[in-house]
């Protein structure tokens, strides 16, 4: 295995894990969520109950990043506790799903940019995809120069991205509420099952939102101190999101309102506007837009070290582990990742088409990767007592996870006229990865 120098501190490692949860999502799902539920008690719920969620995640993952600190480590784990073949098949629709992720939200960022560069363009549609594929290619560009520049950039990026979030949330508590948007409530009170069935279907967004911080682990090679550093990490990063979800949530319903928000997509930029004025629009959608490049910069980090490890499992070619000798670059992985970005962008029409599928996929590898934790404590009770991080709770807060996503992804499979059948794509997709697996395996018996 490639000797792997480690060159992130605590403070590196908690801004990648809050750029790999905070993207644009938190500036869109919103909307998506206020439209699935009946009332703010449904929606406030929603938002709460992903923070638990996040959190029991989070201590999950930091126990199995202490314990199998290894760069690519959301690969290693599955190979290592299941069978390659699921690792394989797993991380293929992983990767495919985060592809489909980073293009979304790239075409959402540049729907904020187009209104303020070309507000009267004809074909924005087309302006749009430019915008996009045009981000990608410059933090490919970032990345080449090493994980050290990438991961300033993502310092940057993520202060400038949190910095905009408490300034939109700030006038909120000098600001009285315009009734003239206060929010209504529905007349006809649902049932249980329905109020069951909203608060499934509202987890889908707010998934997608909290997602990404189980990403963490793949940079476990490359921490320092992995035993302190990563469940530090993840405990301050994860507490840092929710304060800010939920103190945004609370800003877009006080002065959007509530039933405006279930109508509104470009939810940050029309709070600012009833803020600050028109002006306020137009600049918010730039730092929007800078949002948008730390969410690419930094799944364009950490997706490459899933093909490293899959590479040095010889699941794909040797070239896929292979770093350049100056800076470290895992270059070819790094590019088919970004390669692979730029063309889903293409047929990725919008952000709502691909939310229910990216999550649904997203659910196998949080079940999964999270039940490996019940496997890793069998067999590294040698590692008890050396130092590393052991949670409190067990097994209850895996339990919890994993329930969650179930459920989620049960919430997905029954919507699914609404979700383009997104149950059954990936179903689909999941075993033919599987099958291609087989097939590879026995073709390279039969060549040897």
């Amino acid at each position: 295995m490639t000797a792997i120098s480690k060159k992130l501190n605590l403070f590196d490692f908690t801004m990648i894990m809050v750029s790999l949860v905070i993207g644009m999502g938190i500036f869109r799902t919103p909307a998506n969520v206020a439209a699935a539920v009946p009332n703010q008690m449904i929606f406030f719920g929603a938002w709460i109950a992903g923070g638990l969620v996040a959190l029991c995640g989070a201590l999950t993952y930091a126990e199995i990043g202490s314990r199998f600190p290894v760069a690519g480590g959301y690969y290693k784990i599955f190979s290592y506790a299941y069978h390659p073949s699921i690792a394989f098949a797993v991380n293929c629709i992983i990767l495919i799903s985060n592809a489909a992720s980073l293009a979304g939200v790239a075409l959402i960022g540049a729907e904020y940019i187009t209104k303020v560069i070309m507000p009267d363009a004809a074909d924005t549609q087309t302006l749009q995809i430019i915008i996009s594929i045009a981000s990608i290619l410059i933090f490919y560009g970032v990345n080449l120069l090493g994980l050290k520049m990438s991961a300033r950039a993502q310092n940057i990026l993520t202060i400038i991205k949190i910095s905009m979030i408490l300034l939109l949330i700030t006038p909120l508590f000098f600001s009285a509420r315009p009734a003239a948007i206060a929010s209504a409530e529905p007349l006809i009170s649902p049932g249980f099952m329905e109020y069951l069935k909203a608060f499934g279907i509202g987890l889908i967004a707010v998934s997608f939102t909290y997602g990404g911080y189980q990403q963490t682990i793949n940079f476990g090679g490359e921490v320092k101190d992995p035993a302190k550093n990563i469940p530090r990490g993840i405990f301050i990063g994860i507490f840092i999101i929710i304060a800010i979800y939920l103190s945004i949530n609370y800003a877009y319903v006080n002065v959007i309102g509530f039933e405006n928000l279930k109508g509104s997509k470009n939810i940050a930029a029309i709070m600012a506007s009833h803020v600050f004025g028109d002006a306020a629009g137009k600049i918010l959608s730039v730092f929007l837009f800078l949002s948008v490049l730390a969410y690419v910069n930094v799944l364009l980090m950490s997706n490459p070290r899933v093909m490293q490890a899959m590479s040095e499992d010889k699941i794909l070619p040797e070239a896929f582990r292979k770093r350049n000798v100056k800076t470290d670059v895992l270059f070819t992985s790094l590019s088919v990742f970004a390669a692979m970005c730029a063309l889903i962008v293409f047929w990725a029409e919008s952000f709502d088409k691909i939310l229910s599928f990216t999550i649904f996929l997203d659910c196998f590898g949080m079940v999964l990767s999270a039940a490996t934790i019940f496997v890793l404590r069998k067999r590294t009770k040698h590692l008890d007592g050396t130092g590393i991080y052991k949670m409190k709770l067990y097994p209850l807060l895996p339990v919890i996870f994993i329930a969650a996503y179930t459920f989620v992804a049960i919430s997905i499979a029954l919507d699914y006229k609404k979700n383009d059948y997104a149950a059954l794509t990936g179903l689909s997709v999941l075993a033919v990865f599987i099958a291609i697996y087989f097939i590879a395996k026995r073709f390279a018996k039969k060549t040897n």
